[in-house]
């Protein structure tokens, strides 16, 4: 502070350091930051120190400056050549270091030991092709190049982040490395500071009890591998810090988060106690990586939205397509068409290629014409100009002649004919060309399909199809190749048509006779060939080339190149399509040349042979790609005897990718000294559509430089045009192709909409005006017209020429002196925010980062998919065997910082997979449209996955802030105001009463029926064979309850009001230990008998919810007691601790001298415990009034008396299922036929059968009753009919659930067994909760239960808006069941308790006589609860006392009318008040974004979401090979994005049946939340999104 105040700083200077001050005291900066930044600031006003010595920054010299670079490079490795350039690598090299300090903290996933041990060594080929692009393969040599010694020392010596790849083994370094590491955060916008506050266990709404953690009380039925009683450190939540507010200050800077551990936690298990930076305990290496992940998200500054409920499509929208006017924008003048030069006339012309054929033939026949070179084993093959005219003769009388018929050819002039030849073939294919060109059919050359998988086959089929081609021409030599049925016959391609293979081989020809001579016509605008072209999306295009069109271009091609008669040219491309066939196929022939064609498969082997060649022959012209110039580099070996002296052109075909300007370099910079000259390097650029756009002539270089621009490619992104220095990092230096063409005009258009001509200085697609061009897209009208008959417009909307041009694909400009430039294709286009990025360019920068190491010999691909209304960037490749988890991870963390740092646009998705595994060209490359559907279908399995959705999506809705709640009385008087309904209903009164009403007690009405109708069966019990187990009449329930309360006096010693715990399986049993409680005066409370197969676990719940009921004594079975006593059972739980244990076995044999009668109607009945949703155990109290007047209800709107049956299939030990098992056959007096849940898994068809046979009319059930039956009797519903089966008599099956209906299961259950007689009408959804168990119920009379569609969007805002069936992010809702008599609903606000209109989403309030009485425990939130069952509106109706059920939904007053002839009030339950998870300022429930997970991919059985520190975490089961886990990472981010406009966290891939359920078939959510934060999970794969 001293030398500060001691120098006179400005104000400005002054006010940084104390902001520097500021941030190192709040941790936003290291110290060592802190002074690098302090000494920065205050070097301009210290006194400098002479003689200090100065570092200079290295400069990198030019890549073409000298030999001995080149000589470094070669090493052992390969990467794909086309997109290589040493002043790129620098520059990324470069970019790199800038991130060296703030490096980017990258989190490993968690993979299972299972998934790291196995090797993928069974899918690594024996290396013989590879590319990145769709047309190249690289070297499958050892050999690469490196970068320069300098880059490498920087590079190596940069920190690394190291992390563990096994979930378990090194999980406490791995935590300990992730609380150590300086925090980077990579996204979008800067970092906000990041604060946490200690808080206590209660402030986290954590309590404790008796030792206990009790909101880790877990559903007794559990089975999972986790307790229920875990430690207190794994429930410590931080609070939320990823919550979006404004920063007041006018400027922000990127600050890396310094954790600072002053001391070594203490560790437990296998994980260390981690803690965040303000000293919040996390547990577990999981949560310690989850506070790391939320760390580095940034918080973008976003305005706050309105209090109400606002469209967000339109926002989402605007955020991609609204242009900001201080980007790049085009300031040139308007640029005008580029006219070639004129068409010279050649002297004695051939009228057609025919007639060029025919004249060599004649008067040269033994000129050579082709030369095809093989192996050393194998001697080369000439094709002479004779041979090839007879042969193409005798092809040709065949195809007109020999197939079919004289009175019905297969062929006539003008069908379509494939070619199909291999690579190495080329004689064969051009004796089938010349031949269908004689016969006047058209050829269509294709590859050769080699299996019934190969990539883009099935299109190529459609493109047969599409032609009508029914006959295919091939070698003998392939068709022995081909795949072959058990007839002999060649299989059946997928997608293809019926073909009929003939063999063009001379030898399965028949000889044509001497008469016999085709008609030599003039060209013409039939249609000589169809070359097909693979689309962007994967389909197939077939362009026809009209013979006058293929003849013009070949006079074009002799006039730019110079062709003369006899020359010789070495060609290495493909010859069925592009430059390769229109100059070793077609100009060839045009000029009598001599093709020494070099085939790919000799190019493996020597990359060399295509420059011995032309030593060997003295060619003057080569047709080569850059690609082969880079093999000739890496296989170059200081050969003395090789001559290139004689080359007067080459001509590099991929001239038009920007990236070949580094090999053009390189090569000419080794082989000057062997007699290459520079003026002979002649790139040239072409498209199907356009053939030949532009070739820059070998005689113009002498007279005029070759162009070449250095450009910046964040202007090239804006499309506009910017000379930039070299020096700079995000440059692309483009090469010119040429001139346009003879006789051909060329214009630059914009690429999208009108085809207006560009500005001098912005991209646009280069068209192309010239009789040498594409005719049309095969079959395709429209398309064709928008492609092949342009006519380009100026600003002011005229015809800038009369002449139709053609879009050639190719993106670029004019400069000067008429020179084209290209800087990619409308193909490798992708537009991410509104910026163009070429994936070409992507893809070198990709490569410059350390691809030798990782990358399988550069097979790389990049392309775009499309998620929340833009494209997204996605980068496949594939890397090397011996790469390890924690490289690739390392290289794929520099990828996104040098694709950040070069083109400023962030990665959506980076996947690398096994070597050799991506799908392939024919020549070796990666195919991009089938890589692109395998990720889009999930199906692509890669070995390592890294979503970054939070750096890539910036057009996320506004995150919607709170605002000022408007006060109750505010609402209600605006609804009035609005004329909207305020949201209440009620059922009909309780005023009839019956016999048994004259009861107060549950117990004097089962004496009462004892009395009166003593052997009526009130209680059937069904066993697992669909048998009658058992029954129960009045009066021995009655006395069996005698006996049981016997027992309990005398055994037990029991007095009155002592609490009871009922421990038996589903049966009467249960029930006459609970009538026998009443009998005695004691208070039941039934649980759940610990599972035998699982007791470790369920054993300790059974314990707690005795403890925590107080209960002093238990009643058991014998069979559970002995269960109790066991070895296994001592573990878990020791057996002294147990309550007294009373075995109703063996009861006694004499009856209760007298039973006990309660003396107050509101007096305790029995506790009814039960866990909720979110993990909470509660248990209610119900008095004897309640459960009369509930009981009554239920009679009433269920219609039940003495002469009904109801069939029962519900757990008998909570809820609604506990009423109808026990309760209500009592008080109703209808007989219930009782069928145990558990007795399903062994018989799934119980439940329905004993439906049928009793000829049932009402029924319960839950919804894991009704999954299992769906799920389990999907296909046996024929059978089931067969053996009798009938539901036609039930009209109502109820399902009793204490959540939203489940809409889509129910849509299944009804269609499923609408065959055996059940009528959808009947099968409707119960109501209820803990306050008050049975809410809403459909009963037998009034309207049926309605469905409605609701915009999902406005739910999140509370609002709730009706829309039709079908329309986008509708969500169908069932109603819940009838509203039962005596209950009043009232949906009020949760926060303000106010009541609200009917258009609003509130909470459930409920005011009955039969509402529970209040908690008698608790577990966790009893301070939180405590209004649950005394709340009143704070407007309105004060004095109302409601009970609140803890669950969002709305009313709704439909059209029907109920059984008071009123207008019916619908309840539609939306979700758990507990479960809602607050996002981004907006509600979302969780099984909104469960369902649409669950139809993201075939593989997912079953899914949970649940936040942990406002991040979103989504736990999936995968049914398949843990193979396929990192599949789904990318479907669940998408579908989220998409649906719900949410970008996850963390995704964990676990087995089938991890996520817990309980008993109502309900999911634990609160438990998976802490097993997963326990690391108890054991996942296949938990993947961290960056």
């Amino acid at each position: 502070m001293a030398d500060r105040d001691s120098l006179p700083l400005s104000m400005e200077v002054r006010a940084r350091l104390a902001e520097l001050e500021l941030e190192l005291s709040e941790g936003d900066i290291t110290q060592k930051g802190y002074e690098k930044k302090r000494s920065k600031l205050l070097q301009a006003y210290l006194p400098h120190t002479h003689g200090a010595e100065r570092r200079v920054p290295v400069t990198p010299s030019s890549s073409s400056s000298s030999s001995s670079r080149y000589q470094r490079r070669r090493s052992t490795g390969s990467r794909d050549e086309r997109y290589r350039s040493d002043v790129h690598s620098e520059a990324v090299q470069a970019a790199l270091e800038r991130h060296g300090e703030r490096k980017m903290a990258v989190l490993l996933p968690s993979k299972r030991r299972s998934l790291i041990g196995q090797t993928s060594m069974d899918t690594y080929t024996p290396p013989d092709s590879s590319s990145g692009s769709d047309a190249e393969g690289s070297l499958g040599r050892a050999g690469g190049v490196n970068v320069d010694s300098w880059i490498n020392r920087a590079l190596h010596g940069s920190p690394s982040t190291s992390s563990s790849s096994s979930s378990h083994s090194n999980s406490s370094v791995n935590a300990a490395r992730l609380a150590e590491t300086s925090m980077h955060s990579y996204g979008i916008g800067p970092m906000s500071h990041l604060s946490l506050k200690r808080r206590g266990l209660r402030e986290m709404g954590v309590s404790t009890d008796n030792g206990f953690v009790i909101r880790h009380s877990t559903d007794y039925h559990s089975d999972r591998p986790w307790s229920s009683l875990d430690s207190e450190d794994s429930l410590s939540a931080p609070p939320d810090i990823t919550s979006y507010t404004p920063d007041p200050a006018p400027f922000s800077v990127q600050r890396p988060q310094v954790a600072i551990i002053t001391k070594a936690p203490p560790k437990y298990g296998n994980a260390e106690l981690m803690e965040t930076g303000d000293g919040v305990p996390v547990s577990s290496r999981v949560s310690a990586k989850i506070q790391q992940l939320v760390n580095t998200l940034k918080r973008p500054k976003r305005k706050p939205l309105r209090e109400f409920f606002v469209e967000d499509f339109e926002e989402l929208l605007e955020a991609v397509q609204q242009p900001d006017p201080s980007l790049p924008h085009p300031e040139g003048v308007e640029s005008t068409v580029i006219q070639g030069d004129e068409l010279d006339r050649i002297k004695n012309c051939p009228a057609s290629l025919e007639a060029a054929l025919l004249r060599w033939g004649a008067i040269a026949p033994k000129a050579p014409c082709l030369t095809t070179t093989h192996g050393s084993a194998k001697q080369p093959y000439t094709l002479t100009y004779g041979k090839l005219w007879s042969r193409s003769l005798k092809l040709a009388y065949n195809l007109l002649h020999k197939l079919g018929s004289k009175q019905e050819p297969i062929l006539h002039p003008g069908d379509r004919v494939a070619l199909v030849y291999p690579n190495n073939d080329p004689a064969a294919f051009m004796v089938a060309f010349y031949g269908c060109l004689l016969a006047e059919v058209v050829p269509v050359p294709i590859e050769v399909p080699l299996t019934k998988k190969d990539a883009g086959s099935q299109q190529i089929g459609f493109l047969l199809g599409s032609c009508g081609v029914a006959v295919a021409l091939t070698s003998d030599a392939c068709h022995k190749g081909l795949l072959k049925n058990t007839s002999g016959d060649i299989m059946q391609f997928k997608g293809w048509p019926k073909l009929l293979w003939v063999l063009s081989d001379s030898r399965h020809l028949s000889k044509p006779p001497r008469e016999y001579f085709p008609l030599i016509k003039d060209a013409n605008n039939d249609t000589a060939y169809i070359e097909y072209k693979t689309c962007k999306d994967g389909s197939v295009l077939g362009i026809t080339v009209t013979r006058m069109a293929m003849f013009t271009h070949c006079q074009t091609l002799t006039q730019t190149c110079g062709y003369t008669e006899a020359e010789t040219i070495v060609n290495v491309l493909d010859f069925k399509k592009g430059i390769g066939l229109w100059h070793s196929v077609q100009t060839s022939v045009f000029n009598m040349l001599h093709v020494v064609s070099v085939p790919y498969a000799l190019m493996k082997v020597n990359p060399l042979s295509w420059i011995q060649n032309i030593g060997k022959c003295k060619a003057k012209v080569a047709c080569v790609k850059s690609r082969d110039l880079h093999w000739a580099l890496m296989a170059h070996r200081d050969q003395t005897d090789t001559n290139m002296s004689s080359l007067r052109m080459l001509l590099i075909a991929d001239g038009s990718n920007p990236w070949s300007i580094s090999s053009c370099d390189a090569f000419l910079n080794v082989f000057q000294s062997m007699g290459l000259k520079s003026e002979v390097i002649c790139p040239c650029a072409g498209s199907p559509e356009a053939l030949t756009v532009a070739v820059r002539r070998p005689q113009e270089s002498g007279c005029k430089p070759a162009g070449r621009g250095v450009l910046s490619m964040t202007n090239l992104s804006h499309g506009v045009i910017r000379v930039d220095t070299g020096e700079k990092l995000s440059v692309l230096t483009l090469q010119d192709v040429g001139t346009a063409m003879p006789g051909a005009m060329v214009c630059v258009i914009k690429p999208e909409g009108v085809p207006q001509v560009c500005k001098t200085d912005e991209i646009g697609e280069i068209c192309v005006s010239s009789v040498a061009t594409g005719m049309s897209y095969y079959g395709l009208m429209g398309m064709s017209k928008n492609t092949f008959e342009v006519s380009p417009v100026s600003s002011d909307g005229g015809l800038v020429t009369d002449c139709v041009f053609v879009r050639s694909g190719l993106l670029g400009f004019v400069g000067p002196c008429g020179m084209v430039f290209v800087s990619g294709s409308l193909e490798g286009l992708m537009q991410v925010g509104g910026r163009k990025h070429n994936a070409d360019d992507i893809i070198a920068t990709a490569l410059a980062v350390e691809p030798m190491k990782f990358i399988y010999r550069g097979r790389t691909v990049v392309f775009s998919v499309t998620v929340l209304y833009d494209e997204r960037i996605v980068l496949v490749a594939e890397q090397r065997p011996d790469s390890t988890e924690e490289e690739s991870y390392q290289w794929m963390s520099r990828v996104l910082q040098a694709i950040d740092g070069i083109h400023q646009v962030g990665v959506y998705c980076l996947a690398l997979v096994p070597a050799n595994t991506l799908p392939k060209t024919p020549l070796g490359g990666i195919h991009l449209s089938e890589t692109k559907q395998l990720f889009l279908e999930g199906a692509l399995h890669p070995c390592s996955i890294l979503m970054c959705p939070h750096s890539c999506i910036t057009n996320l809705p506004k995150p919607r802030q709170k605002q000022p709640e408007v006060g109750p009385a505010s609402v209600m008087v605006g609804n009035l105001v609005a004329g909207k309904r305020m949201a209440q209903a009620s059922g009909r009164d309780l005023s009839n009463i019956d016999d048994n009403e004259q009861f107060l007690f549950l117990s004097e009405v089962l004496q009462w029926r004892a009395q009166t109708t003593p052997d009526h069966i009130l209680y059937t019990l069904i066993n697992s064979r669909g048998a009658v187990g058992s029954s129960l009449t009045c009066i021995q329930l009655h006395k069996k309850a005698e006996k049981i309360a016997t027992l309990l006096y005398e055994r037990g010693q029991l007095r009155d009001g002592d609490h009871v715990a009922l421990v038996y399986p589903p049966g009467l049993d249960l029930i006459a230990a609970f009538y026998g409680c009443l009998y005695a005066g004691c208070i039941p409370i039934t649980v759940r008998p610990p599972h035998p197969q699982n007791i470790s676990t369920t054993l300790p719940t059974v314990k707690m919810i005795l403890e925590v009921s107080r209960s002093v004594c238990a009643m058991t079975t014998q069979a559970i007691s002995k269960l109790l006593k066991s070895k296994d059972a001592s573990v878990a739980v020791d057996f002294k601790s147990w309550p007294l244990i009373l075995e109703t076995d063996d009861l006694p044999k004499r009856r209760c001298p007298l039973l006990y009668k309660p003396c107050d109607p509101d007096s305790l009945a029995y506790l009814d415990f039960s866990v909720s949703t979110t993990g909470m155990l509660a248990g209610v109290k119900m008095s004897h009034s309640g459960t009369s007047a509930l009981c009554r209800s239920i009679k009433l709107q269920c219609e039940l008396y003495p002469s009904r049956e109801v069939a029962v299939c519900l757990d008998p030990y909570c809820g609604l299922g506990f009423v109808l098992w026990c309760l209500c056959s009592v008080y109703a007096g209808q007989q219930s036929v009782l069928i145990s849940p558990m007795d399903l898994e062994v018989n799934p068809a119980l439940w329905l059968q004993s439906v049928s046979h009793f000829k049932v009319r009402d029924t319960f059930c839950s919804y894991s009753v009704m999954e299992l039956c769906t799920r389990s009797l999907s296909s046996l519903t024929d059978s089931l009919k067969a053996r009798g089966m009938d539901l036609t008599r039930v009209r109502s099956c109820v399902v009793v659930a204490e959540e939203r209906p489940r809409v889509s299961l129910t849509q299944s259950f009804c269609k499923l067994f609408k065959d055996v007689g059940l009528h959808p009408r009947a099968v409707s959804t119960a109501f209820g909760c803990r306050v008050n168990l049975a809410v809403c119920l459909q009963g037998t009379s009034g309207p049926d239960p309605t469905t409605v569609y609701v915009d999902m969007r406005a739910l999140r805002h509370d609002r709730v808006r009706l829309v039709e069936r079908g329309s986008p992010h509708s969500l169908p809702l069932m109603e819940s069941g009838k509203v039962l008599p005596g209950v009043r609903i009232i949906i009020a606000n949760p926060e303000t308790k106010g009541p609200i209109g009917d258009s609003h989403l509130g909470e459930i309030w409920v005011h009955s006589p039969q509402s529970a009485c209040g908690y008698f425990t608790v577990l966790g939130e009893e301070n939180v609860r405590s209004d649950h069952f005394g709340a009143r509106l704070s407007f309105g109706d004060t004095q109302t006392v409601w009970a609140r059920t803890g669950y969002l939904g709305f009313l709704r007053r439909t059209d029907l009318t109920d059984a008071n002839g009123e207008r019916h009030d619908a309840l539609y339950v939306v979700g758990a008040l507990d479960e809602v998870m607050e996002l981004r300022g907006m509600k979302y429930h969780p099984i909104d974004i469960e369902m649409s997970i669950i139809r993201a991919h075939r593989n997912i059985t079953e899914c949970a979401v649940f936040t942990w520190t406002n991040l979103l975490v989504v736990v999936v089961e995968l049914d398949g090979s843990e193979q396929e886990a990192l599949d789904l990472v990318p479907m669940v981010t998408n579908v989220v994005l998409e649906e719900h406009y949410l970008i996850v966290g963390v995704v964990v891939v676990v087995d089938t049946g991890v996520i817990p359920i309980n008993s109502r078939g309900e999911k634990q959510r609160m438990h998976l939340r802490d097993g997963f934060l326990a690391d108890q999970l054991d996942p296949i794969y938990v993947a961290y999104n960056m």
